[in-house]
């Protein structure tokens, strides 16, 4: 018996391979004073990130992504080739080899931030309302040298508060215990700037549909909730996210200059 339960738990070890990132609930204010767009769409919660869990399903890796909020659909995505909601938007970057000087250094174009040296990123997973071929085209054109390295799923659907994202395995292989993540929050826009892949941004004042409490020159991290800490969830990681997304500094002479902050990777 002892040497069919030894077999049995390294199968389930192997073949369900599970890495969970938990977030705290209200801290979904980027470096603590960033506010919601006014339309009564954005419901308080929408874009609170409450936890990420990647799975190693056969041939595929699933992530499901939470959040405090609704996941709603009121613009109708599937009349547009969407995937069933319309606000959330999220970006998960690996970092699998942990060499420092490695990878991506730049954050994908919209989010205004870029990695440590130390974090720097091998893969990005995309979780969008829109739909694959408009997701392509938008990284075609403006992410053209990270390209490859982008990954878009193979399927998204709606569960509850939940997203649930379908990638190919073969894109990224099974989670290793020693690789580091980061997730960013965004909302998508349907019509976003030329220099913007979907993002929606952050302004100084906030409008109908756009976030407040940011700095309407390109200094500014468009990120409205991040993974900090070991990513436990604790109310101590609601610090660490402020501190980390508030260490950009603006040249007001300049209006895409200026020091960006620099993301790091958990490692849970």
């Amino acid at each position: 018996m002892r040497g069919l339960t030894l077999t049995f738990t390294l199968f389930a070890t192997t073949a369900f391979a599970q890495v969970v990132l938990k977030d705290p609930k209200g801290d979904d204010n980027g470096p603590g004073g960033y506010t919601y767009p006014t339309d009564s769409v954005y419901k308080p919660g929408t874009f609170d990130l409450t936890e990420v869990t990647i799975e190693d399903a056969g041939s595929d890796l699933r992530v499901t992504v939470s959040y405090a909020g609704p996941v709603e659909d009121p613009w109708g995505s599937k009349g547009w080739d969407g995937n069933g909601f319309s606000h959330q938007m999220l970006f998960l970057f690996v970092d699998t080899d942990r060499k420092a000087g490695s990878g991506h250094k730049d954050g994908i174009p919209g989010l205004n931030v870029r990695f440590a040296e130390g974090s720097r990123w091998e893969k990005a997973f995309v979780i969008t309302p829109q739909g694959k071929r408009r997701l392509d085209a938008e990284i075609a054109s403006k992410a053209k040298s990270m390209q490859k390295d982008i990954v878009v799923p193979k399927s998204v659907r709606v569960q509850g508060r939940k997203i649930v994202a379908v990638f190919a395995k073969g894109e990224l292989g099974a989670p290793a215990a020693t690789w580091g993540y980061q997730a960013v929050v965004q909302s998508n826009e349907g019509y976003p700037s030329k220099s913007d892949l979907l993002t929606r941004p952050v302004n100084e004042i906030k409008g109908q549909h756009r976030f407040g409490g940011g700095h309407d020159f390109n200094c500014d991290p468009h990120a409205i909730d991040i993974l900090a800490g070991s990513a436990k969830g604790g109310d101590d990681e609601k610090a660490l996210q402020h501190r980390a997304l508030k260490s950009y500094v603006c040249d007001d002479d300049n209006e895409d200059g200026g020091k960006r902050v620099e993301l790091e990777m958990v490692t849970p």
